[in-house]
């Protein structure tokens, strides 16, 4: 992100380029990319387990709160999408590749920083409940942020180097020494401060000889942007004689940044610096090279975007949206966070990048099994805009359905093609979507999770749509998903229910006291899932990978439908810590039955959850798991014959149960389960056909005898017999 080398360059000379800062009583433009990033990193968060979303909501809430008692007011911009010429798409694709190798670092027990897949969502919904302000622009906000920054001469809070090239009035803060977390006060009062560096553009001219401050423009982009890497540019590099002027082991680290700096210094402008480029180039590149550096240089110009406008009256006017003939409400939408840039790449280049999460890389990318309901989201998109056509440099020749997808193939990256689903015609106008009745919205979202609305009724409104995406998901799973899996999940949802019950004020008796005790033996397990208390077990990190695809995809869905369900609390949905640590308790003796016991409340609410999901499992799902010899292997496929042998009541005539049946013959065979006082598996048929596989190991009569009550007894120990 920013220039390469810049940034290290200038904390390196610190005591020359910056000063120090007693912040308080100002306004502060905060780079929101560059701020969910810092805090998601820096704050000793658990990454390897998906992402621990109530840590990273609790670390986003103190650090507002330190801003507000030191009446800083934080106005964060956020990125939109992709730029409409798509000019970045080489140094996108190099970050996917880089993120790929430290994903895959950190799956093996290496180290390494990868944000878990919702933490923008996250982040966006602990600005609305703090009431924090905020905006997502259309395309990058570095521009958007300096001009604003300037319009009400406040500080830029960030860390990316781009920040050192904006002639910014008012300066610009690194988040590295932005110490909110150790807080001051003024001497004499009891007013608090941040203490903060401020970076100043004028320093740094002086140290070159008083070069010009709009000759670093043209710095940026020789130095090496995330919007230019061309060969020539290295041709440049090879043949000036840039001079150094350092050489301390600072300067030979720092040798491009030192050069450039030192020879730009000696030009009046960029015209004349532009020219001397120019001429190290072969004659047949020039005007090409000269064509992308001008329009490169031009990032760092004023942007026509006015966000003060949007903040103080809510409008929001970008004349490269404008230009494209979006329906109004999109672009409202995208401004307000309601829609996710995803959406806005796919509209505009009809591209998307899918990110990697920490999974295992042997196995399909965990988004596959998302793409159903992305080919609906494209569905939706399709037929926005005849403008939209060919917009990047990169497009393809238009196909109607046609949109690409960057996705992991092993721990490479590549583009496929995945066409969009062809829907109704009055699903598929953009521009009238929101005109839809919230019937037929629910009805198209329910469809695509492929999830009955009676299945919904016994859950909670808060929880409707992580519960439906949860039954698409044991629909769709391609990775080795167990029963443990599916309890882990449904357990760990309860814990925003009970972090209200436990911080609600005047909330007292028997109900909370077991609520608290619930919610601190998950606090328990958590803490002990940490770093060097638990084995990362890739085959569970895929499946909850996968989840967290269809989640995704799942609340973009209903995000681009205007919510035709209530949009979920997602910090407090999934705790990766949480559920990888339930799952090493629930392949133990203990219970979900025993460990929901101490809070009546929970144990109802989590039934609702499981009788909602159930029926939509494999029905493998709930056999007995994990046997390695001929007997225990038969003792698993002897309790498919109980399915087999259920009352005509229970299962229908004709159907043909079996363990690697679809979802439907499980909703047959696993809905009601009979009562213990009458096993099925008893029945002469499931016996007699059992005791056929078993004289195929020539077993004396006594072994088999034993053998057959050992699997009636497993199968009603199994806890999918259980009352929960």
């Amino acid at each position: 992100m920013g220039i390469r080398g810049l940034m290290s360059f200038v904390e390196d000379h610190s005591n020359e380029f910056f000063t120090d800062l007693k912040l308080r009583d100002t306004k502060m433009i905060i780079d929101g990319y560059a701020l969910f990033h810092r805090l998601c990193f820096n704050s000793n968060l658990e990454l390897r387990y998906g992402g621990d979303y109530d840590a990273f909501a609790d670390v986003v809430q103190k650090f507002f709160e330190s801003l507000c008692a030191c009446n800083i007011c934080p106005y964060v911009v956020l990125d939109g999408g992709c730029d409409i010429s798509d000019k970045k798409l080489t140094t996108l694709k190099d970050r996917a590749r880089e993120k790929i190798q430290t994903a895959h670092s950190l799956s093996v027990g290496g180290n390494g920083c990868v944000c878990p897949l919702l933490i923008r969502e996250v982040f966006i919904q602990v600005l609305i409940k703090l009431q924090v302000r905020f905006v997502q622009c259309f395309s990058e906000a570095d521009r958007d942020i300096m001009t604003l920054a300037n319009h009400w001469n406040c500080p830029v809070l960030s860390s990316d180097s781009d920040f050192c090239i904006f002639d910014l009035k008012t300066g610009f803060c690194p988040l590295n020494s932005f110490q909110w977390r150790n807080m001051s006060t003024l001497e004499g009062t009891q007013d608090y401060y941040i203490p903060a560096k401020c970076f100043s553009l004028d320093a740094l001219c002086r140290h070159f000889s008083n070069m010009s401050k709009a000759l670093l423009p043209l710095f940026a982009v020789l130095c090496g942007n995330d919007h230019v890497n061309l060969p020539v540019i290295d041709m440049f590099l090879s043949k000036a004689r840039l001079p150094f002027g350092a050489t301390s082991s600072k300067g030979r680290r720092h040798h491009r940044v030192l050069g450039l700096l030192n020879w730009l210094s000696h030009f009046a402008d960029p015209t004349e610096a532009l020219s001397n480029v120019l001429k190290y180039l072969p004659k047949k590149d020039r005007e090409n090279v000269r064509e992308l550096l001008c329009c490169s240089m031009e990032e760092y110009q004023q942007s026509p975007v006015k966000l003060q406008d949007f903040f103080q009256r809510g409008t929001y006017v970008c004349p490269d949206a404008r230009n494209l003939g979006l329906p109004e409400w999109v672009l409202v939408a995208l401004a307000k966070g309601q829609l996710s840039p995803f959406i806005s790449d796919a509209l505009v280049l009809r591209r998307t990048i899918l990110h990697t999460q920490v999974e295992n890389m042997q196995q399909p990318n965990a988004h596959r099994v998302s793409q159903p309901i992305r080919q609906i989201i494209y569905g939706l998109l399709r037929s926005a805009s005849p403008h939209l056509q060919n917009t990047s440099r990169n497009a393809l020749p238009f196909q109607p359905l046609a949109f690409s997808e960057v996705e992991r193939v092993n721990k490479n990256i590549r583009t496929s093609t995945v066409n969009a689903v062809e829907l109704p015609k009055d699903h598929s106008d953009l521009s009238r979507l929101t005109e839809l009745s919230l019937d037929s919205r629910q009805t198209l979202l329910l469809e695509t999770l492929k999830v009955g609305q009676t299945t919904l009724e016994p859950v909670p409104a808060s929880l409707k749509l992580p519960v439906a995406i949860t039954c698409y998901w044991l629909q769709h799973v391609e990775a080795k998903v167990k029963l443990h899996h599916l309890q882990a999940l449904l357990l760990g949802m309860l814990t925003g229910p009970l972090h209200a019950m436990v911080s609600s004020p005047g909330e007292e008796g028997l109900q909370l006291d077991g609520a608290k005790v619930l919610y601190e033996e998950f606090q328990r397990v958590k803490q002990q899932a940490r770093p060097g208390t638990l084995r990362l077990d890739l085959d569970t990190a895929h499946v909850f990978c996968q989840w967290q695809c269809c989640v995704q995809m799942g609340v973009y869905l209903n995000q681009l439908l205007s919510t035709p369900l209530p949009e979920p609390d997602l910090t407090r949905l999934y705790s990766g810590s949480l559920v990888h640590g339930l799952c090493g308790q629930l392949q133990t003796p203990a219970s979900v039955e025993s460990l929901l016991s101490v809070c009546p409340e929970a144990k109802q609410l989590y039934e609702h959850l499981f009788n909602a999901t159930r029926p939509y499992a494999p029905a493998q799902l709930f056999l007995p798991q994990g046997p390695t010899d001929p007997l225990q292997k038969l003792c698993c496929r002897a309790a498919a014959f109980r399915c087999s042998a259920l009352p005509t009541s229970t299962v229908s005539a004709g159907s043909n149960v079996s363990p690697d049946s679809d979802a439907t013959s499980s909703r047959k065979c696993l809905s009601p389960p009979p009562p213990r006082s009458s096993p099925a598996f008893s029945t002469a048929a499931g016996r007699k056909a059992v005791t056929r596989v078993l004289e195929m190991f020539q077993l004396d009569s006594s072994v088999t005898t034993n053998f057959l009550d050992n699997v009636h007894s497993s199968v009603y120990r199994h806890s999918a017999y259980a009352d929960i």
